[in-house]
């Protein structure tokens, strides 16, 4: 009888929110599984290279073998990235988000893993939605992350008001992000949309040396000057 041949495993491999250095919020486990995995699916090659170095400066960067998975990619390509497991190779996953798979199109790489009966591994690493809810001071035991709002002014004042009043319904915070660069726009319509009690969350540049988080009433909010400009941020709303 034929051995079954066995298959390599899929490890997610967190990484930092920004520019810092790696051992102050990445254990061991991350730098020993980037030591012993040449073939990775990242969202961008010259940040995933850069990361790795920084992890482990001593590997060799022409070992690497690294595929792009971002929204350009075709989903004919996936099969073929995580094809190296079904041959027995072990897979690394990486995001521009932090943790793969959360807000982050790893997802369906992690989805087929499932399929194909691939071992997922998600490693230990900062995730800014949950580090956010954490220091929030909202509700922890439930919550909704929505992603971006929409752009159109109107819609995205539909959207606000929406997540307020189900905050409010089902005593459930509301987290969603914006693009960076967008961030002081929307904060300028949360306080216009908003009713002067409901509580928000500010959270940027998590974990890095301009780490900001607060949060105060919708009242309170309207005294205080804050610049998101380019700065990642998750908003968390909750009307109590």
């Amino acid at each position: 009888m034929k051995p079954v041949a066995l298959k390599g495993k899929l490890y997610l491999i967190p990484t930092t929110l920004g520019e810092m250095e790696p051992n102050d919020v990445l254990p061991q486990t991350v730098k020993r599984t980037i030591d012993c995995i040449d073939q990775y699916i990242v969202e961008n090659e010259k940040t995933a290279r850069r990361f790795i170095k920084s992890v482990h400066p001593e590997k060799t960067q022409s070992s690497l073998k690294l595929t792009t998975l971002n929204k350009h990619t075709e989903i004919s390509e996936h099969n073929t990235m995580i094809s190296p497991c079904l041959n027995g190779i072990n897979i690394g996953l990486m995001s521009e988000a932090g943790c793969p798979g959360v807000a982050d199109p790893g997802a369906v790489i992690v989805k087929l893993a499932h399929e194909k009966g691939i071992q997922v591994i998600p490693l230990v690493g900062p995730s800014s939605i949950l580090l956010a809810l954490m220091a929030s001071g909202m509700n922890g035991q439930s919550f909704a992350f929505n992603g971006y709002l929409p752009i159109d002014k109107n819609e995205k004042k539909t959207a606000l008001k929406n997540f307020e009043k189900l905050s409010f319904d089902k005593n459930q915070s509301q987290l969603f992000i914006e693009t960076p660069y967008r961030n002081n726009k929307l904060l300028e319509d949360l306080l216009q949309t908003l009713q002067p009690n409901t509580n928000l969350c500010i959270a940027a540049d998590i974990t890095l040396p301009t780490e900001y988080i607060k949060t105060h009433r919708i009242t309170e909010w309207k005294k205080i000057k804050v610049d998101l400009h380019n700065r990642p941020t998750i908003f968390i709303v909750h009307k109590l």
